[in-house]
């Protein structure tokens, strides 16, 4: 595992044990926090218009709930035992196959009957 990520992952361990929150953080619990922050996150897009762009504070909120998401997703996959890094990694691999460059090269398929690997 990568040493940058696994010192952040041991500093979120460490802050949520001395704070006791483990007891909250049941998976069903930190999937809803993903899920949650990471509407946070798009409620800042919902009323852009085509082209609309953020400023530099916007951009800075942004961020703080991106990172909330982050840290969710990183305390989810360390109580799952799912090595974050490594799934991330054959999820990659796994999309490279299902979407060769010279068929998806500037392509987005909207449905699974126009392309089969969409959905899975």
């Amino acid at each position: 595992m990568d040493k940058d990520f696994e010192t952040l992952r041991e500093t979120l361990l460490a802050f949520r044990s001395e704070r006791d929150w483990e007891q909250f953080h049941t998976p069903r619990n930190l999937a809803a926090s993903v899920a949650i922050e990471a509407a946070e996150v798009l409620e800042h897009f919902q009323w852009l218009r085509d082209g609309e762009t953020l400023d530099d504070q916007q951009k800075a909120e942004v961020g703080k709930e991106l990172a909330d998401v982050f840290i969710y997703l990183v305390l989810l996959s360390n109580d799952l035992g799912v090595d974050l890094m490594s799934a991330a990694t054959a999820k990659i691999r796994e999309n490279a196959t299902r979407f060769p460059v010279e068929e998806a090269r500037g392509r987005a398929w909207s449905n699974k009957r126009k392309h089969p690997g969409v959905g899975r």
